[in-house]
Order: structure tokens, then C-alpha cells, then sequence
């Protein structure tokens, strides 16, 4: 299998597909949580499944259309002396089966959510948190190398903790 590593504007597609995944369920967590009060559960709950689902739209053609190998840089991120560690996303095989999986799940997750929290009056908070969980898991998936690895492993257990805690209450 051919590694090819390629700036982000020599990617296959353009820069804006690779962005757009992990981007999309992070803008959802930034509406739910921004409009959190003025939202109501339906219209949170769909804002947030609708950036999964495109996330995973997105999965689903770069999949199919899978021809080799690359890491896409979006930019020099720390340089220390020689040390240079950029902000970059491995495309393979495996990252984009994980990206399907994240993704298609994550919808499942969030449709289901709809019903099983209309009761509750923090709904759009909980699709904020569920939304920059999902986020956090892409990063974990696309990472490059072990900083962004280990920022979007830090993300989905800050994530899970949230999560665990919505209902501090009970």
C-alpha cells in the first residue's frame, strides 16, 4: 500500500472534506451549546443528529471512493528546534472503517436520544456534550500522530465524565 503524505491543498479532495467531519459535530456542539435554553429538545436533538449524519455522508463517499493511503496537513502545529509535530489526519483503510463506524453510530445514538431525553429540560446541553464527544472521537481516529491521538483521547474522557454526570442529580 502506497503512503503517500500530501499538504492539505495537494489532497485528492479538497480540504474542506476532511475538515467537515470532525467540523460538522463540533458547530453542533457549538449551537446546541450557545442556544441551549432557546432550543427545544426536538430541535436540538435534530441539529445535533444532522451534523453526525452529514459527518457520516461525508465517511461513506470518501470510503467509496478510497484509493491509496495519505496524511493530509493542515498545518505546523509545534516546532521545537528539529522537533516539528503538525496537525495533520492519517486517511487509510482503517481510519475510515472507524470513521464509519464513530459516525454511523453516533447517529443511532443521537436519534435514539431524541425520544429517550424530551423529558428532560438540559436537552440541549446533553446533545452539546454529545456532540463534542463524537467530535473528540474523530480527532482520536483521524490523528496522525500521538499529540493529536492523545487530545482527542483527553476530549472523549473528558466527554465521558460529562456524559456519566448529566443527571448529577439522581
Amino acid at each position: 500500500m502506497q503512503e503517500t503524505v500530501i499538504p492539505a491543498a495537494g489532497a485528492p479532495y479538497p480540504t474542506l472534506l476532511y475538515v467537515l467531519i470532525p467540523l460538522l459535530p463540533f458547530l453542533g456542539f457549538l449551537i446546541n451549546g450557545l442556544l441551549n435554553r432557546r432550543l427545544s429538545g426536538t430541535v436540538a436533538g435534530a441539529i445535533g443528529s444532522l451534523m453526525v449524519l452529514g459527518s457520516f455522508a461525508i465517511s461513506v463517499f470518501l470510503f467509496l471512493n478510497f484509493q491509496y493511503q495519505y496524511t493530509v496537513t493542515l498545518f505546523d502545529w509545534i516546532t521545537v528546534g528539529s522537533l516539528q509535530i503538525p496537525f495533520s489526519y492519517q486517511i487509510d483503510q482503517l481510519s475510515l472503517i472507524m470513521l464509519l463506524l464513530v459516525t454511523g453510530v453516533g447517529f443511532l445514538i443521537h436519534v435514539y436520544s431524541i425520544g429517550y431525553m424530551h423529558h428532560d429540560e438540559n436537552v440541549g446541553k446533553f446533545f452539546s456534550f454529545l456532540n463534542l464527544f463524537v467530535f473528540s472521537m474523530l480527532v482520536l481516529v483521524l490523528g496522525a500522530n500521538f499529540v493529536i491521538l492523545f487530545i482527542g483521547w483527553e476530549g472523549v474522557g473528558l466527554c465521558s465524565y460529562l456524559l456519566i454526570g448529566f443527571w448529577n442529580k439522581n
